[in-house]
């Protein structure tokens, strides 16, 4: 059973001194990385830039000290962007406060009821279809800052498909040289990495801000900067508790458990990578406790929904972090950032956070594995992919989630019900039986009917019993139950119905080979009580024999 034990806990008692260094130089390395995310990320959710260095810094560091990975890094992921800036313009930073903390509680509950591998219950396509709906709604939310478009609208957007039709509408308000600087930035970004030498050892979002303050500031290019639109604090983060207000409860509920969901399948996806280049195990159920108990601690020092982050945990990995101190080290580097060089956060400009975020997008997107699903994958699945990723960008998450494991389940049930049957036997002739090909061939007593069950008997298939036909000359109907795995109450609820039509006919149902699962069900019903025990049989044979006694005696 997985073990509510925090990770660090487990490592300490094998701890080196040379692994403290390999840890300490991944984290600040994972930090410095972490450093233009974490602002671009706010901003993208609609908060003020210090709010995402207050997430990586509290969350990453309560998560690493509690998490049931070894190396997760977490902090403010892009999944949450469209949510929080969504809850922020609907119920102000009050709301987002409630929200993330009542995630947290949620999240820890989860834990505590080792609900950690039920995750795996939410299809792959509908993960690949939110992540890629989320990438899109990204994009084009950047598009504004990174043409330097002058938008002006009566009420916030907040809407993706808003936000596209101002652009269009306000197209006319480009700012080339805020293009200039936004596609220096992004080749970049997307060259950087192919640079030979200690050039790959500094990450391309860095020089990407540096390239573009030096555009800004150096040449005097005409470009709006973070400090332009925004206030900067280099304030460490205070405690903030919510006014606990029940309508607000109310209103953010739904938006809570998106909150929860979104980060529990993120941290638990980030953990399944990590163990896979590490060669650990994670312990799920502690993780979501330290994911809760990350977010709650967010939420109070002022901070945004924290997850999980893949990217950011590879960082760590690749650089030698293999224990949760580098991720208490990420987060202790970003806290002397703040303090020391926030200020200096002002002078970014816009179009450098839209390139870094169009390519935090592109990585999410998986595009390439969303379009081999589209190839590949059967039409039902294909159907809860596009019809999932569509709402994530058309309406938002909740909706999405919700219709998507909802349209998910009902595919699900018609399938099963699909490979679930009922069919009667098929009765030859005596010299049939005789002949020496056909010696797993039974003979079947005269006035008797067996019918071969298959797959689970559950509510979406259970209308196959009622179509067991019997006229008056029967005497004995079996039902051979060997390949039934499962039966739920609409199934029982029909084998009593058809055990009602048996009786009104002077037919006795025989069963062969009840499961054990049906038979717990049947007992618990009194079915095996009404019907007698005797005629439960272990093997066919006995129910034929049973059968033939039965017509010998009519």
């Amino acid at each position: 059973m997985d073990k509510l034990k925090p990770k660090l806990f487990s490592v300490m008692k094998t701890y080196t001194r040379e692994q403290f260094v390999k840890d300490v130089v991944a984290g600040i390395i994972v930090a410095i990385i972490a450093l233009p995310l974490s602002i671009a990320l706010a901003l993208a959710s609609g908060v003020t830039p210090e709010k995402g260095i207050y997430t990586a810094i509290t969350a990453g560091f309560v998560i690493s000290f509690l998490g049931g990975s070894r190396v997760q890094i977490a902090g403010p992921t892009a999944a949450f962007a469209t949510i929080v800036a969504g809850i922020v313009a609907k119920n102000g930073m009050e709301g987002l406060i409630m929200a993330t903390v009542m995630a947290g509680i949620i999240l820890i509950l989860m834990g505590v009821l080792r609900l950690g591998n039920l995750i795996k219950f939410i299809p792959y396509t509908i993960t690949t279809g939110f992540t890629a709906g989320i990438a899109v709604t990204i994009f084009v939310g950047q598009i504004k800052d990174f043409l330097g478009l002058v938008v002006v609208t009566e009420e916030p957007l907040i809407e993706t498909m808003e936000k596209l039709e101002a652009v269009f509408r306000f197209i006319g308000t480009i700012n080339w040289q805020a293009v200039i600087v936004g596609v220096v930035c992004m080749v970049i970004l997307i060259g950087w990495p192919f640079l030979p030498g200690i050039c790959k050892k500094i990450p391309p979002s860095l020089i990407a801000v540096l390239a573009g303050i030096a555009m800004v500031k150096g040449i005097g290019m005409k470009v709006d900067t973070i400090g332009d639109l925004y206030e900067i604090s280099n304030k460490l983060p205070g405690i903030s508790l919510p006014a606990f207000d029940f309508k607000t409860v109310q209103n953010v509920l739904p938006d809570a458990f998106t909150i929860a969901i979104l980060a529990a399948i993120e941290s638990l996806l980030s953990c399944v990578v990590a163990d896979g280049m590490i060669g650990s195990k994670h312990r799920s159920n502690m993780e979501l406790i330290a994911q809760g108990a990350g977010n709650i601690t967010s939420a109070l020092f002022g901070g945004i929904p924290a997850t999980g982050a893949i990217a950011r945990t590879a960082a760590n990995i690749k650089n030698g972090g293999r224990t949760p101190i580098a991720g208490m080290v990420h987060a202790v580097t970003l806290l002397l950032i703040l303090v020391v060089l926030m200020p200096y956060a002002a002078l970014i400009p816009m179009p450098t956070i839209a390139a870094i975020l169009f390519m935090v997008a592109y990585n999410m997107s998986e595009w390439r594995k969303f379009f081999y699903l589209c190839k590949t994958s059967p039409k039902s699945d294909i159907i809860v992919l596009v019809l999932t990723f569509v709402l994530t960008v058309v309406f938002d998450l909740v909706v999405a989630i919700v219709v998507g494991i909802v349209l998910a389940a009902i595919l699900f049930m018609k399938r099963m019900s699909e490979v679930t049957e009922v069919e009667g036997w098929t009765y030859i002739d005596e010299d049939a039986e005789n002949d020496k090909d056909s010696i797993e061939l039974r003979h079947v007593p005269k006035h008797t009917l067996v019918y071969e069950m298959s797959g689970p008997l559950f509510f979406g298939a259970a209308d196959k019993i009622l179509d067991i036909r019997t006229d008056d000359a029967v005497t004995a109907l079996i039902l051979r139950m060997r390949s039934v795995s499962a039966i739920d109450a609409t199934a029982m609820h029909n084998l009593e119905t058809l055990a009602s039509t048996c009786e009104k006919k002077q037919i006795q149902l025989i069963l062969s080979h009840v499961n054990e699962q049906p038979m717990r069900v049947m007992r618990k019903a009194r079915f095996v009580e009404r019907i007698g025990e005797r005629y439960f049989c272990k093997h066919i044979d006995d129910a034929l024999a049973m059968a033939e006694e039965l017509n010998k005696k009519a």
